[in-house]
C-alpha cells in the first residue's frame, strides 16, 4: 500500500478536524480515527506544526 502525501494545509485541516473531535467529548484514537490519521500520526504532526495557524504558514 502506497503511503499518502499529505501538504502542509492538508495536515492542518486534519489537525484542525482532530481538535474539534477532542472538543466534542471524542477521546483521542477516536477524533483521530475519524479524521483518518493514526494516533501517532498526529502526535507527530502536532509537534510539528501544533502552534501554527494557516496565515502564518504563508509568510
Amino acid at each position: 500500500m502506497a503511503r499518502k502525501r499529505y501538504s502542509d494545509e492538508d495536515i492542518l485541516r486534519v489537525l484542525r478536524k482532530i481538535e474539534l473531535g477532542l472538543a466534542s467529548g471524542s477521546d483521542n484514537a477516536a477524533a483521530c480515527r475519524n479524521a483518518g490519521a493514526s494516533d501517532a500520526t498526529y502526535e507527530t504532526w502536532r509537534k510539528r506544526f501544533g502552534d501554527i495557524g494557516r496565515s502564518e504558514m504563508a509568510n
